[in-house]
């Protein structure tokens, strides 16, 4: 397996870049689910979808769209429809769960728009799907570098501010928090690495490594920072066996991932089940 990686440079494209979408997929979804907003991921990746298969229509039928990456598309449709939610939120501010609903039925019927026109499902849109180890490109494993560093950043300087929204909204404006601007910036880096996440994961599935690492660290985790660290380690072990099963299994890398996550919160809550189980017979005795 090393010697492959060393030498084919898709592989080491797929790697490197798995290995930086362990990093901030879970990082991210770590706010998400404290913020209870899972859904969220799901929303947007429909939506994203969407930019997909309209990229993939338009290389189809307009001569100088031919060539265009579709991951760009993927990003402009992914961030449009996090900000739309934002503004669906404050439109309906006593029902605000209905902006997720919204945007993921219009990104399904806008994506399947789209498939139509461009003749149904093709070998490209199934790699979106469901990821794909060969189609990672040198292009891509650039711009998901820029992308991590840019998330990393961003977390590490508004920690502060996030960890407050999260936890507290209400607390956090009194504070003087600008909680509007704090949303604005959140969504839009969830949009981006949702889209950069799909190469490898697949868009239908991208949002279960944002998620599955966190419900297994917050399982065994004694508060919010070690729940971030221990979602950063389940989502690396995820997305490396699960990359490597898929190479020797040649099957997609996104099914591999999410299996490997499940197994890996399953082990969790044995482990939480088992220290429970202790622990009563402690306090009996």
């Amino acid at each position: 397996m090393l010697d492959a990686i060393l030498q084919y440079e898709f592989l080491q494209n797929a790697f490197l870049t798995g290995i930086l979408i362990g990093i901030i997929a879970p990082l991210l979804g770590a706010f998400i689910v404290v913020r209870r907003l899972s859904l969220i991921a799901d929303a947007l990746s429909h939506v994203t979808l969407s930019g997909i298969a309209a990229s993939l229509y338009l290389s189809k039928t307009v001569p100088a769209m031919q060539g265009l990456n579709p991951l760009y598309f993927g990003m402009i449709f992914s961030v449009g429809g996090s900000l739309f939610i934002e503004r669906l939120r404050t439109v309906y501010k006593h029902y605000q769960e209905l902006a997720i609903p919204i945007i993921l039925s219009g990104g399904i019927g806008i994506g399947v728009i789209f498939i139509s026109l461009a003749d149904g499902f093709t070998t490209d849109l199934f790699s979106y799907l469901f990821g794909s180890v060969s189609a990672v490109s040198r292009g891509d494993l650039f711009l998901i570098t820029a992308i991590s560093i840019l998330v990393i950043g961003v977390v590490f300087m508004l920690y502060k501010e996030l960890f407050l929204l999260s936890f507290d909204e209400d607390h956090a404006k009194a504070s003087g928090i600008r909680a509007g601007m704090i949303h604005f910036i959140f969504m839009v880096m969830v949009a981006l690495v949702i889209a950069a996440s799909m190469r490898v994961v697949g868009i239908l599935l991208v949002s279960s490594l944002m998620t599955l690492p966190v419900a297994a660290s917050i399982r065994i985790a004694r508060g919010f920072k070690q729940t971030i660290a221990f979602s950063l380690l389940f989502g690396e072990i995820s997305v490396i066996v699960g990359l490597v099963s898929a190479f020797y299994l040649d099957l997609a890398p996104g099914g591999t991932i999410v299996v490997t996550a499940i197994l890996i919160l399953l082990v969790t809550m044995a482990v939480k089940k088992i220290k429970s189980a202790r622990h009563v017979e402690k306090v009996e005795v």
